[in-house]
């Protein structure tokens, strides 16, 4: 592997496509060896001559292992930035979850990262190195019919304000992305409402919203090349913020979260996606 020019930069969830595979050819093209996490990287030829393919599997603590491993070995011990990009989207009302799902879904978008930055926390000490958290809007509003993702991201959020105040004494540098829509692999399951759920008179509104944020996506690539951007050298209004906004509707949302009753958000969602509909039903489930 040939030297890094800026430094070693590890993804994770890479698959060609997706937030990751862009995220990993912006750092690629600005100079880092990137480390991409995909589950199986036998399937895919690497896009960029800086760019190296490496399994990992987040539900296992022993592929991670080997994965801390691999990399302490490429990077010499140093790590200068880690990208926990890799998510679970679950987008269920917020009574019609599964236990399965739910924990896969926050194994996945917390408990992973929180184990990530636990193992790599020492190579990024050396490398005085930076944590991109990417977050999520839904964390800060509440995106019907998401609510365990939303809650998952919103943990993701409080941690990493957390993380960011400790490690900053030992010189590690945590940045949450609060992501708005974007074109990527994350929305690609199809669901129906369960039989008995309250919210059936909706159906067609909750099969709408299953594919909104997609509907809605920023180029990828254009997300990733401003991501990046602010994350190596400062951008906007905010340079160096501790949080990037950027996606689709990101700054309206930010806007109206940091300015207006959040209230709005409670009028747009209703209004978005009927949920005046309901009035009336007496709660009864469908059949």
């Amino acid at each position: 592997m040939p030297p890094a020019e800026q430094g070693y930069a590890l993804i994770t969830g890479c698959t060609p496509g997706g937030i990751g595979h862009f995220l990993s050819l912006e750092f690629a093209d600005n100079g880092f060896t990137v480390l991409s996490t995909v589950r199986d990287p036998s399937k895919y030829p690497s896009p960029h001559p800086n760019i190296t393919y490496l399994p990992l599997e987040l539900s296992s603590n022993e592929s991670l292992t080997s994965l801390c491993e691999r990399v302490s070995e490429l990077t010499n011990g140093r790590l200068h930035i880690l990208c926990n990009n890799a998510g679970r989207n679950y987008t269920v009302p917020a009574l019609d979850f599964s236990d399965d799902e739910l924990l896969a879904t926050f194994d996945t978008n917390l408990f992973s990262i929180m184990r990530l930055c636990k193992a790599f926390v020492p190579l990024l000490i050396a490398g005085h190195g930076t944590i991109v958290q990417i977050g999520s809007l839904a964390a800060v509003m509440p995106y019907v019919w998401g609510a365990p993702y939303n809650a998952s991201k919103a943990a993701l959020h409080a941690y990493s304000d957390t993380l960011r105040l400790e490690l900053a004494p030992l010189g590690v540098r945590v940045v949450t992305v609060v992501t708005g829509g974007v074109k990527s692999n994350i929305a690609r399951t199809l669901r129906e409402l369960p039989r008995d759920s309250y919210m059936q008179p909706l159906a067609a509104e909750y099969e709408r919203r299953l594919t909104h944020s997609q509907q809605l996506g920023m180029d990828t690539k254009q997300y990733a090349r401003s991501v990046v951007r602010q994350v190596l050298r400062g951008g906007g209004w905010f340079s160096r913020s501790p949080w990037i906004w950027e996606g689709n509707m990101s700054w309206i949302v930010w806007f109206a979260w940091a300015w207006m009753p959040r209230v709005v958000f409670d009028w747009y969602f209703n209004w978005n996606f009927k949920l005046w509909k309901l009035r009336g039903t007496g709660g009864k489930k469908g059949s």
